[in-house]
């Protein structure tokens, strides 16, 4: 499936309300493990605190709904754990951790 052909699925998913086919397809599950392997299964927004979660989700940075073009781009995903996935979504920001002697 190119690009164009892609985008035009994931459109009809969503316009279907049907979104969980395309994350239940091989064209989602590979990337998705791949990024997984690469980010060594750390939660990218838990090591930017210098904090070690183990990631269970991949993110698309740029939404899915609005950039289906991106959609297995791995420039575009980030591992994170459950927790951090859920805080994005939601637009919860997290407050950079201080280290013990607060300099």
């Amino acid at each position: 499936m190119d690009t164009k052909e892609l985008v035009q699925w994931i459109r009809t998913l969503y316009l279907h309300n049907n979104i969980k086919a395309f994350y239940m397809n091989i064209i989602w599950r590979v990337p998705r493990a791949e990024v997984l392997h690469d980010q060594h299964n750390e939660c990218q927004m838990c090591k930017s605190r210098g904090l070690v979660e183990t990631a269970t989700m991949v993110h698309h940075i740029k939404y899915l709904k609005y950039h289906p073009e991106l959609a297995i781009d791995k420039d575009n995903l980030m591992a994170l754990c459950s927790e951090c996935h859920w805080l994005v979504h939601h637009h919860i920001v997290i407050k950079k951790q201080l280290n013990e002697e607060r300099w």
